[in-house]
């Protein structure tokens, strides 16, 4: 069964599995298969588990851990999701193949009273006042009814999920997440909650929203001890007692490191997320009351305090402004003006209304009323379904990541198993033939499952990442998913925001072109030399700059725009003076420089009285303003020149209009247009607070341009050089005027001087006439802002066509030619005018063209791309941001290649390490098979040296190399089950038996040989010449291996950089040799037998030295000659990725054919 996309989670009152494809965060591009299933007790199920969990001795209990669905199963019987207590969720994302299981308990609560739900949540019948998924105890509760009962109490069901909290909505028959219960609420609705709620409206509340507390579990359980219980018991029986104490003494501290390790982060974690204040809220009838903030509930009213404070929760402002720095969630370092939410009866959505929602774990920084006596906002969300809870919860319950190479490792592991398996045949029908008793044949035989597949192989894999994660730390870039690491070595394309990404955050004003009679003047280099007009108070006025402690604060465009007129800032909720009345700022001209020497008129102080921040979606910001002498106010609009050209009157935009736009935009400007007209409307806070967006941005009037310069950021250029020179993709996406992103792109080098770039441009259907597609040759760009662009060659590359297009057409592409959408995504470079959301698109598309994808920008705009990329960097000064995996506290892109090195790298190194393990794994299962077969065994030190000394020396430090310092074309491979891989695998396996087989072989031939007594069990037969030999050998195999595949180049230094890795190989290999050529070394702990024929020792170090010069001559043959002998035996086969496939057919066919009319 599957339902489309949906918040609910359920199914209708029968047995059987829902599955529903769900997307649980709005901001993440990926959707989740979601499988519920609803159990319930059976006193005749629990009694057969415990039964047969006593009976054999608790292995069923450790069975159940790896598979709690079977343990589900066999002590709870399936129900309908009405009835059940215990739900088993199974959660696929979109990405990945594998089901990630769960299981939760369904908890109850008693309430008194109802709660009014939105439209989504209601009955069909039109009922509004429900009971959310409170039922009558008995209806649910599976126990026959007794004489006497009480009334039937009201319940409410509900399970906790990820720190989600999902509610049963009884008219729906279903689960729903209570983050969505106020979902569709309108704008108006949330001011119709300023009164505040009642009392026992905030108890309801919480029984169904839950406490406003993030809570970070911290364990406390040794549960690694539990996952090693199988393997100690086993030793123990085996008699390895040493092995087994010494595996339990260092599980046990490798426990408590872990723990405390694991606490210590829990702890931080939590005492960052925990916040505890107390908070006033509104009360109905206009009363006020403390609560802590734990207490808070969607609905409830706060009153901010003026020195603001740390938010506890997410909440829509209502009244007054707010100052506010977001940089813990967004990364973005500049204050951000906050004010009221407007009202009306639009859907409130936090990303949408992002200028008026304050978001939980930021800090405000004051806060302003204009109207009225406090700031007012209304409680929206609370604990984890705030912003920082989704930052918390994306730590604790990371996204899982879809990589091949951890599927083949899985599927590889699988085949080590079943080699165990057949190992263990082989081994009981030999030790059968040795007639050893049943007991010692099964502890033996599966003794051999514990050395074939390694326990110690996740372990090993993880420290791989760690290293790269520490060493990315030290410069400066905190990864807070490791497993993204891995991904940044399959880059393939990178998106780079513009805007303080590619370019410099500081803007500087080039010059005002004032409008004069519909004729554009020349620039004024100086616009505090321009008239006093609507042109100057636009500029001193249309800005969300806010004062603090003295000083502006704002976005850096609005400061330099403000500083450029020389005019300065005053607010508060003072009277101004001059225009005796309340306002929300007002804007005084220079005191001592006068405006216009030529004309005796003088400037008067502007006050701001209504503001309509800047979206990025819309493009525009708005101000409505008066001055003293003004008889009514006058609205100014400030954005994107096109945008605001189509909201002035035709006739007072210049038909030049579109040239002096391009003349700038060409030479690489920002440019911004402003418009303006008169409101017939009295000049006071009170009617200015009245208007709506719609009424004030109807038949404006142009007014004029700012030319604003944005220089390149220097480490632009070598970057996307180095980039492209290692046939990495780069795309710009920006929501900056198209002209101005060609320009940049070609200074920067996404476009070379060469390389073709045309513009793609599509119109929505329109008048009976449909969606038309028109394509514009680019001629190439000499100079930005002036500066002549340096000159570089790359080698060809088999895409020469780029293309550049807007948000819009983007848009018309994804909606009217989906097949062309494909071809434009392959060859696009440059993706301009791009809303947030788009920016969002852009990337889930290419996602889906199976590019692996990268994003770098700022966090401010580009929020749900950086968490929609595979590996999304955010530059912010954060140590931790909701917007991506990655945060760079550097300030250019510097950070890409530098996460791009090492994840080839630590790539390349799990390649290596898990070669390694499987390896070492094999090598021993060689030489306990060797010696099974004559009725012996390695000894108990003997093990221990192996898997303790050797093995874990070498695999934590052959991890330590770092990576390459420059990058190259070539990527590391991505499929472990690969023949290279392979061959590799199986050619060093058959040099191992070799070398062990022929040493056996060897020794048995010597006059001084004798057999060991075949007739006594290890390790009771124990020291033997049989033994002493192949234990020799494979010790000194482990060290070949380890250096034979910890090859440097082309992803990592080389190994002679690693010299801890190099010391270790050094001393473990004289503690070796000495153990064979000195006499009585060690040779009693071990079990050795002294072998005093010294030609023998020489032929057995013969052995060792022919094995590593194998070995290291095998790596190097299959890396040079395996991929060319491979291609001549058989052809490359063609890419099954989308995006190649798009690309041969580009090259059989390029597109798109110019010169070309528009395609409709």
């Amino acid at each position: 069964m599957s339902a489309d996309s949906s918040p609910l989670v359920g199914s209708p009152p029968s047995y059987g599995t829902l599955t529903i494809e769900t997307s649980i965060d709005p901001l993440s591009s990926s959707v989740s298969s979601v499988r519920l299933s609803g159990y319930c007790g059976s006193p005749w199920r629990g009694i057969g588990y415990h039964a047969v969990v006593w009976m054999l001795a608790g292995i069923p209990w450790l069975l159940f851990r790896w598979k709690p669905l079977w343990g589900v199963r066999l002590r709870l019987r399936p129900c309908s999701l009405a009835h059940a207590e215990t739900l088993v969720i199974e959660t696929r994302d979109k990405e990945d193949s594998s089901w990630q299981l769960s299981t939760v308990q369904v908890q109850t609560e008693a309430i008194e009273g109802s709660l009014e739900l939105p439209l989504q949540a209601q009955a069909e019948d039109g009922r509004s006042q429900v009971a959310v998924g409170t039922i009558p105890e008995s209806t649910w509760k599976d126990t026959a009814p007794l004489h006497g009962q009480e009334e039937a109490k009201q319940v409410l069901r509900y399970y906790l999920f990820q720190g989600q909290r999902y509610v049963w909505i009884e008219t729906q028959q279903a689960f729903l997440q209570v983050s969505l219960l106020d979902r569709g609420r309108s704008c108006d609705d949330i001011h119709s909650s300023r009164s505040g709620l009642s009392l026992q409206e905030q108890t309801v509340r919480k029984s169904m929203y839950g406490s406003n507390v993030i809570g970070v579990p911290v364990k406390s359980y040794p549960q690694l001890l539990v996952d090693e219980a199988f393997s100690i018991v086993l030793w123990l029986a085996d008699h390895y007692y040493w092995y087994a104490l010494c595996i339990f003494f260092i599980s046990t501290i490798s426990i408590c490191l872990s723990l405390y390790k694991t606490r210590k982060q829990s702890t931080a974690l939590r005492d960052m997320v925990k916040l505890s204040v107390q908070v006033c809220v509104c009360r109905p009838g206009g009363g006020e009351e403390w609560v802590d903030s734990s207490e808070l509930v969607p609905g409830d009213c706060m009153v901010l305090p003026k020195e603001g404070g740390l938010m506890p929760c997410d909440a829509a402002l209502v009244a007054g402004e707010c100052v506010v720095n977001e940089s813990s969630l967004t990364g973005e370092s500049v204050p951000v003006l906050k004010t009221a939410l407007p009202q009306g009866p639009r859907a409130y959505c936090p990303e949408t209304h992002r200028r008026h929602t304050l978001f939980c774990g930021t800090l405000v920084l004051q806060a302003r009323a204009y109207v009225g006596r406090h700031s007012l906002a209304v409680v929206t969300r609370t604990g984890f379904c705030t912003a920082k809870g989704g930052l918390v919860s994306s730590i604790l319950h990371p996204k899982p990541v879809s990589f091949k190479f951890y599927t083949h490792s899985m599927k590889f592991v699988a085949a080590l198993s079943v080699l165990a398996l057949l190992g263990t045949i082989y081994s009981v029908f030999i030790l059968y033939r040795n007639r050893v008793p049943v007991k010692e044949m099964v502890i033996r035989a599966l003794d051999l499952v514990t050395v074939v597949v390694p326990p110690a192989l996740p372990a090993a894999m993880t420290v791989c990442t760690l290293y790269a994660q520490s060493r990315l730390r030290t410069q400066g870039i905190f990864c807070l998913h490791p497993l993204r690491i891995n991904l940044g070595g399959k880059l393939r394309l990178v998106c780079f925001d513009k805007t303080g990404t590619l370019t410099e955050d500081g803007l500087d004003v080039m010059g005002v072109v004032p409008l004069k009679e519909n004729v554009f003047l020349p620039m004024i280099p100086e616009p505090r030399h321009l008239p006093v007009g609507p042109l100057l108070r636009a500029l001193t006025t249309c800005h969300g700059l806010s004062r603090l402690r003295d000083s502006p604060v704002g976005d850096p465009m609005d400061l330099k725009m403000v500083e450029s007129t020389g005019w300065v800032l005053e607010e508060g909720p003072a009277a101004d003076p001059a225009c005796g009345a309340q306002v929300l700022a007002v804007m005084r001209p220079p005191a001592q420089e006068p405006q216009l020497p030529r004309t005796e008129e003088t400037p008067q102080p502007v006050s701001i009285l209504c503001r309509f921040p800047f979206s990025s979606a819309l493009q525009r910001m708005d101000v409505v303003v008066t001055w003293p002498g003004a008889t009514q106010p006058e609205a100014y609009i400030k954005g994107s020149p096109e945008l605001v050209a189509g909201l002035c009157s035709p006739e007072t935009v210049p038909s030049n209009f579109a040239q002096v736009l391009q003349s700038y935009t060409a030479a690489g400007y920002r440019v911004v247009a402003l418009a303006g007209k008169p409101l017939p409307i009295v000049p006071s806070l009170e009617a200015a607070q009245q208007l709506t967006r719609a009424t004030v941005e109807r038949e404006l009037s142009l007014l004029g341009l700012l030319v604003m310069r944005n220089l390149l950021k220097p480490q632009t250029t070598p970057v996307i050089r180095a980039l492209r020179g290692t046939n990495i993709r780069t795309v710009m996406v920006t929501g900056d005027n198209l002209q101005t992103a060609v320009t940049v792109a070609q200074a920067c080098g996404m476009v070379g001087p060469q390389e073709r770039l045309t513009i793609v441009h599509a119109t929505h259907p329109e008048r009976g006439q449909p969606a038309s597609l028109d394509f514009l040759p680019v001629e190439s760009s000499t100079a930005m802002n002036g500066t002549k662009v340096e000159s570089f060659t790359l080698e060809p590359e088999p895409r020469s066509t780029h293309l550049a297009l807007s948000g819009s057409t983007f848009s018309v592409l994804r909606k009217h030619f989906p097949k062309l959408l494909p071809k434009v995504l392959v060859q696009g470079t440059v993706f301009a005018r791009m809303a947030p959301e788009q920016k969002t698109e852009l990337v889930c598309e290419l996602q889906k063209l199976q590019y692996c994808v990268g994003m770098c920008g700022d966090g401010a705009n580009d929020c749900g791309a950086l968490k929609a990329a595979d590996v999304g960097v955010s530059l912010s000064q954060a140590e931790a941001s909701v917007v991506s995996p990655f945060t760079s506290s550097m300030a250019s892109i510097e950070c890409v290649p530098a996460v791009i090195r090492e994840g080839r790298c630590s790539l390349d190194t799990s390649f290596s390490v898990f070669k390694y393990m499987a390896l070492y794994s094999l090598t021993q299962f060689i030489s306990v098979l060797i010696l099974y077969t004559i009725n012996t065994n390695l000894g108990d030190v003997q093990f221990l040296a192996i898997d303790l000394v050797i093995t874990t020396t070498v695999a934590v430090l052959m991890s330590r190399t770092g990576p390459a310092l420059t990058l190259g074309r070539a990527r590391p491979p991505g499929a472990l089950l690969s023949v290279p891989v392979l061959g590799s695998l199986l050619l060093q396996v058959a040099l191992v038996a070799g070398v062990q087989l022929g040493g056996y072989f060897l020794a048995i031939t010597q006059p001084w040989f004798v057999p060991l007594n075949s007739s006594v069990p290890a390790p009771d037969n124990l020291p033997n010449y049989e033994n002493t030999v192949i234990f020799s050998l494979s010790s000194f195999q482990y060290l070949i291996l380890a250096a034979a595949v910890s090859k440097g180049a082309p992803f990592r230094r080389p190994l002679y950089t690693n010299v801890p890795f190099l010391v270790a190989l050094a001393f473990l290999g004289s503690v070796l040799v000495g153990l064979i050529l000195v006499p009585g070394l060690l040779q009693g702990p071990l079990g050795l037998r002294n072998i005093a024929d010294t030609c023998f020792k020489l032929l057995l170090l013969g052995l060792v030295a022919s094995h590593f010069v194998g070995a290291f001559m095998l790596e190097s043959v299959l890396d040079q000659c395996l991929p060319a002998c491979l291609r001549q035996l058989r052809p490359k086969r063609a890419s099954k990725k989308r995006f190649k496939q798009v690309e041969r057919e580009l090259a059989e066919q390029p597109w798109p054919p110019l010169p070309t009319g528009p395609r409709r």
